[in-house]
């Protein structure tokens, strides 16, 4: 068995404790760590090994597919038994995909017979996750694998590899880009080279493994984020859904924004989901509605400034008498996000899991305006939601009314009893 991987990952495959190959777009870490996989199961029949994302809603949000046509590429078709939902290997062996968030302390305990565990888009795994899978995978010369794209220096697997775990502890960590991919392929390079002409700003992250760029000015920060975020909400008070529409449903518009977000018996605000969707206007008051059903959700609060009485009577064709929630934006995006922004800052707010497109949109609202691409379709439904939620914030005529308020006050009226 042949195993063609670039050549800067080679000091993967010497055995270890702790295995980790972070960069940009391009460099070959999936292709890898799937043909480690494959490797291992090879050599030691009868083997087990998991693969891990920190949520996982569907077998397509896996590794399945690539381990299987890694399969096919090292010729080991009849070897392997590639099934819908997990892969059969030799001598009795069993590759699995779950997610994190859907264990408990003794839930994961499942997983203590496995003898290595690879963690994809590990910068998305929660610190708790990480507690649970460390002491989980504990057979005899087992192994944990990370394969990840950094975003922020919190994020916790960026803190294990690159802080708390020394070079001499039994560990392997390789940095690779594109351009250590000697298989890197003309396709990529194109597009490399368009991102490079009109995305600047994010290039250094997509492609080069660099943190994700923050704006300066930023309402919101990461290290706020991952502070506030939890694995669980308590029981609910209120659940609503928002929805955003976009103005069109073109090929390149804007996602529809809908983000689902509760008030917790605990009196603090809860983001639960973000279900934001491009298509047009069927396809977002289907997402919207299947999220209102599956959280049991209050209302539906629709922005109507662009879409006006249509967009109520859309999602009205769908369902009769849902109960909606009309708002009208008055105000600049911006404006509207910083008393929200305020209640992060407050550690009122906590994200129940990892939002990435949201929390990259957060973080790239300025008190001046949105600094990213397009719009802040996400954030403004993240916005809309919470304005219903915690009408206190949003009755000011302005933030820095709000402001004085809550220094007179010293918080205790100004957040509206939330």
């Amino acid at each position: 068995m042949e195993h063609v991987i670039p050549d800067v990952f080679a000091p993967l495959f010497k055995p270890a404790r702790y295995k980790g190959g972070y960069g940009g777009r391009g460099s070959g870490k999936s292709h890898t760590f799937a043909t480690m996989a494959i490797a291992q199961m090879s050599a030691n029949p009868g083997s087990r090994g998991v693969c891990i994302r920190e949520v996982q809603k569907s077998l397509k949000e896996s590794a399945h597919l690539l381990l299987a046509d890694s399969i096919k590429k090292l010729g080991l078709d009849r070897k392997f038994e590639v099934q819908s939902s997990q892969i059969r290997t030799p001598g009795g062996g069993l590759i699995s995909f779950q997610g994190m968030q859907d264990h408990t302390a003794d839930s994961i305990k499942s997983l203590e017979g496995y003898n290595w565990a690879w963690v994809e888009e590990a910068q998305t795994m929660s610190q708790r996750s990480l507690e649970l899978l460390r002491p989980t995978i504990r057979e005899p010369g087992s192994e944990l694998w990370f394969s990840w794209n950094p975003r922020n220096a919190t994020d916790p697997v960026d803190k294990l590899f690159r802080g708390l775990i020394e070079p001499d502890d039994d560990s392997i960590i390789v940095r690779s880009n594109y351009m250590d991919n000697q298989f890197f392929p003309l396709e990529l390079e194109k597009e490399r080279l368009f991102d490079r002409k009109h995305n600047p700003d994010r290039y250094g992250h997509i492609w080069l493994g660099d943190y994700e760029p923050m704006a300066i000015g930023a309402i919101w920060d990461r290290a706020m984020l991952h502070e506030g975020r939890r694995d669980e909400a308590p029981d609910m008070d209120r659940i609503v859904v928002a929805v955003d529409p976009a103005v069109s449903s073109e090929e390149h518009s804007d996602e529809h924004g809908i983000v689902v977000a509760g008030i917790g018996e605990d009196q603090r605000g809860y983001v639960l989901d973000d279900v934001s969707i491009k298509g047009g206007p069927k396809q977002w008051a289907t997402r919207a509605i299947a999220a209102y059903d599956r959280y049991d959700a209050d209302a539906i609060v629709i922005e109507i400034n662009q879409g006006g009485d249509m967009v109520r009577h859309t999602l009205e064709s769908i369902r009769k008498n849902i109960r909606i929630i009309e708002v009208r934006a008055t105000r600049g995006k911006h404006v509207r996000a910083e008393p929200i922004s305020a209640l992060y800052a407050l550690g009122r707010v906590s994200h129940v899991g990892t939002f990435e497109t949201l929390e990259t949109q957060m973080c790239q609202m300025t008190a001046g305006g949105f600094e990213g691409p397009g719009s802040p379709d996400h954030v403004d439904a993240l916005v809309w939601a919470f304005t219903e939620l915690m009408p206190g914030l949003t009755i000011k005529n302005d933030w820095d009314d709000w402001d004085d308020d809550w220094e007179d006050s010293q918080g205790q009226s100004a957040i509206g009893g939330y």
